[in-house]
């Protein structure tokens, strides 16, 4: 079987080429990029290949045309004429110290200083970038490509650090202002990022800039198509699918299922997601690997603090303005996740001009479930306590409810006291459920009314009702009253009602929970 050699953390197109790492060729873009604009700007998620797409334009425009050989760009009616390139990286910094991002910005302004010999500089920052715009075009005759990398890493890092966010946000938005400035000795600047902020100006002075996030013609520009992925991985598919027993077309489905989904426009393909399915392959295990690099927790707090109930993030509905601009101040995660890749496209309604929002496969729901359940309650999954989710998946298959009411009632005391309210527990319950890989479904709508958490394990169903100082009595009365286990009368599977309460009196304060098997012999019929 055929060994491939996967750029695993390696974002440099040279070194892919040279050293013989497989290459998903996206330079069928060059062409179509140097026809767009000037000013180009594109927002995908960390690790989707932004970085690799920003050294393979660096390669094209230093002229490195054998490094081509054989892809889309070598074919095409290109200049390959080369243009000093100045390349600035906001990858490799702390901006959580007080100066961080002065500090990169000085470093990477001084190489540059070094490299054309400039000694008498400017004494601000945005100074020091014009002057080498300048002196850079006029030494060597030709315009200049300005290439930025993660331009919105210095704010999305320290987003609960209010001055400093607001100090990193005056330094970008002058040191960026420079570049409509300094236009006639640019050639073209690409800026990639996460997300693009409309509340803190960093572009005001750039009006030409021109956005492709969503545009369809770019839809595809980073992220792998299935096709990408079988025409490139073909034997690493094959090496997954000997391992664990599969046929290819089975492995396929599990690479969909786990690491592909993700939409950036309407007429786009769906996407996988190259950081995890390079792993996959490498490690030949299908495993959650880009949520353990990429998540951005704030966001889960985000959700928990402003009372964004879990089981209604799938078919959160917002337009294209909102999903392509983000304001910390309006405290609306929706756009964020979708920019960051915790949502993505559903479905597009021209009518409305409405995008539904999804999350787009198995891997991304669970990274974000795990770290939204810590933000209810710290303790979940710590090994040993016998609250890690292996313990309540392993209650829920073998049937073994009360054991799970146990654990939940121990893992609620762990909710600070203010915290403590129904929706808490349906929450915690609904997370638990999604974390312990079983179908839930939230409050499906009976003919009497609706249920608030149903699960289905194995040969086992779940209906839950959640109360909060009231009583178990009455919920398992509204179980009953309203009839949310009729619909599963002539099912085969095992069918438990589980009433709980948690009241904050001293004597009892805690879960109290009932457990009945259902049975429609008894049931009463409404």
């Amino acid at each position: 079987m055929e060994e491939l050699r996967y750029p695993i953390g390696i974002q440099t197109f040279s070194k892919i080429i040279e050293e013989g790492y497989v290459y998903v060729d996206k330079t069928g873009y060059i062409q179509p990029l140097l026809s767009h604009g000037q000013y180009i700007f594109l927002s995908r998620p960390r690790r989707f290949g932004k970085s690799l797409l920003l050294s393979t334009l660096e390669a094209y425009f230093e002229g490195r045309r054998e490094l081509f050989q054989g892809l889309a760009a070598d074919s095409m009616c290109l200049d390959w004429t080369p243009s000093p390139v100045l390349r600035f990286d906001f990858n490799a910094e702390n901006f959580s110290l007080e100066n961080g991002l002065e500090s990169l910005l000085n470093r990477l302004l001084k190489k540059y200083e070094n490299k054309y010999g400039m000694t008498d500089v400017a004494d601000t920052i945005a100074g020091r970038f014009s002057e080498l715009i300048e002196t850079v075009a006029e030494s060597s005759g030709r315009k200049v490509v300005i290439l930025i990398d993660e331009y919105d890493k210095p704010l999305l890092e320290i987003e609960e650090n209010k001055e400093l966010f607001e100090k990193n946000q005056r330094t970008l938005k002058s040191f960026f202002g420079n570049l409509k400035s300094m236009d006639r000795y640019i050639r073209f600047a690409f800026i990639t990022g996460v997300a693009r902020f409309s509340k803190v100006s960093i572009f005001s002075d750039l009006n030409n800039l021109k956005d492709i996030s969503m545009a369809d013609a770019y839809a595809d520009i980073c992220g792998w198509t299935e096709g990408e992925l079988v025409e490139n991985f073909r034997p690493g598919i094959e090496r997954l699918a000997a391992k664990r027993g599969d046929d290819f077309d089975t492995m396929l489905k599990a690479l969909r299922d786990y690491y592909d989904g993700y939409l950036f426009s309407e007429e786009g393909s769906r996407l996988y997601n190259p950081f995890s399915v390079l792993n996959a392959l490498d490690k030949i295990r299908i495993e959650p690997y880009w949520f353990e690099t990429g998540t951005p927790i704030f966001l889960a707090r985000w959700v928990r603090n402003n009372g964004i109930d879990p089981r209604e993030i799938n078919g959160q509905t917002a337009t294209k303005d909102e999903l392509i601009t983000v304001g910390f101040d309006e405290w609306d995660p929706v756009p964020l996740m979708f920019q960051t890749g915790y949502l993505t496209i559903a479905r597009y309604d021209s009518v409305s001009d409405l995008y539904d929002l999804c999350f787009p496969n198995r891997e991304v729901e669970i990274g974000f479930f795990k770290h939204l359940l810590r933000c209810y309650a710290p303790l979940t999954s710590r090994r040993g306590s016998g609250l890690e989710f292996t313990s309540f998946r392993k209650d829920l298959f073998r049937g073994a409810i009360h054991d799970f009411m146990d654990r939940l009632a121990t893992l609620l005391k762990d909710i600070p006291g203010e915290d403590h309210n129904e929706s808490t527990y349906r929450a915690v319950t609904y997370l638990l459920a999604v974390l312990c890989g079983t179908p839930v479904i939230a409050e499906h709508h009976g003919y009497h009314g609706r249920s608030d958490i149903e699960v289905f394990a194995g040969d086992f169903v779940y209906v839950f009702e959640f109360k909060y100082n009231k009583s178990v009595t009455e919920a398992m009365d509204q179980i009953h009253s309203r009839d949310y286990a009729g619909r599963y009368a002539m099912d085969s599977r095992t069918v438990y009602l589980i009433a709980a309460n948690f009241t904050e009196k001293k004597e009892e304060r805690g879960l109290t929970y009932e457990i009945k098997k259902f049975s429609p012999r008894v049931y009463p019929r409404p």
